[in-house]
């Protein structure tokens, strides 16, 4: 039997709805009303002669036949954006924006301050950044890149590792001078900001075994660090992450630089591979290594010229 033509509304509407469970939520990402993606819904289930969604209150759900139709439509859709571009560079035609997705902490802390230096140098490539903890699926929600952290690799998509950061422990300049020379032990009965797990880790790395119990836990490093330059604590923190902060004097290093014995949870650029030759994604990836790198020089510096606080003896240390 002949699979029937679908009109090709009726697929950006079941689209739509499949990705968001939602008819509403569909209609506005479509910008049509409710009612037509309901009645685009009915018409594509009557000519298939089958349901595709389950109701479940306002919410609409994939049933079996709709998770394979889904399937086929998104590989059509992924090939229709490739044909596009090919026929866009074809025609001499250059991407001019990119999509980006990233960690919220690391656009706030490190990206952000620098985006001025990025259009500075490409202001004829817009960017448009999507600051979440959801981890994206790149081709189907029409994303260009990624600033991943972790091990890596990501199925179907092609990984560059961009920087690996020590952990820091980390404080106000206030809250750091009372710390002057004081030995490392006196660091765990001081408000500690950050994952217990890994202030145990710390600690344990220092030699020092110590149960962690902190005032306060966060699932975003950027808070963390704002309630860190605020006084509330010491916080445990990715170095590249507080590197403005540490180099203008809102942070200060209260402890050697010291890796966790776990492996180091990278940060990654990943991206699809239909877009490895794209020029705007390549200027981008270059640009981000080269300032990942001053970053990287600029706190190495930092480290090697000045000195800190406490040692495990009480002794000051090279660094911040």
């Amino acid at each position: 039997m002949r699979a029937p033509r679908l009109p090709l509304q009726y697929l950006a509407a079941f689209r739509a709805a499949a990705l968001t469970e939602n008819l509403r939520a569909a209609a506005d990402q479509l910008s049509v009303t409710h009612s037509a993606v309901s009645q685009q819904i009915r018409a594509l289930e009557a000519q298939l002669g089958f349901p595709v969604f389950d109701r479940q209150g306002r919410r609409v759900v994939l049933n079996a036949a709709g998770r394979a139709l889904l399937h086929g439509v998104e590989r059509a859709y992924q090939e229709l954006d490739q044909g596009l571009r090919t026929a866009a560079t074809a025609h001499g035609v250059e991407q001019r924006s990119l999509r980006i997705t990233a960690l919220p902490s690391f656009c706030q802390r490190w990206l952000l301050p620098r985006l001025g230096r990025w259009h500075a140098c490409h202001p004829e490539v817009a960017l448009e950044i999507d600051a979440t903890q959801r981890l994206v699926d790149l081709e189907r929600e029409g994303f260009d890149l990624a600033l991943r952290q972790g091990q890596g690799p990501w199925p179907g998509l092609v990984s560059e590792p961009l920087f690996e950061s020590n952990l820091l422990p980390v404080a106000s300049p206030a809250l750091a001078h009372q710390l002057i020379g004081q030995p490392l032990a006196d660091l765990a009965l001081q408000p500690l900001l950050g994952d217990p797990n890994q202030w145990s880790a710390w600690f344990e790395q220092s030699g020092l075994n110590r149960q962690i119990v902190p005032v306060a836990t966060f699932n975003d490093a950027g808070l963390l660090l704002q309630a860190t330059e605020q006084g509330m604590g010491i916080g445990l923190t990715r170095e590249l992450l507080a590197a403005d902060a540490l180099l203008d004097g809102r942070l200060v290093r209260v402890a050697p630089r010291q890796r966790l014995l776990m492996e180091p949870q990278r940060y990654h650029v990943v991206y699809p591979p239909a877009l490895k030759d794209s020029p705007a994604l390549t200027a981008f990836i270059d640009w981000l290594h080269a300032e990942t790198a001053q970053s990287r020089a600029a706190l190495d510096g930092a480290f090697t010229c000045l000195s800190g606080p406490v040692t495990p003896g009480g002794a000051p240390l090279p660094g911040l």
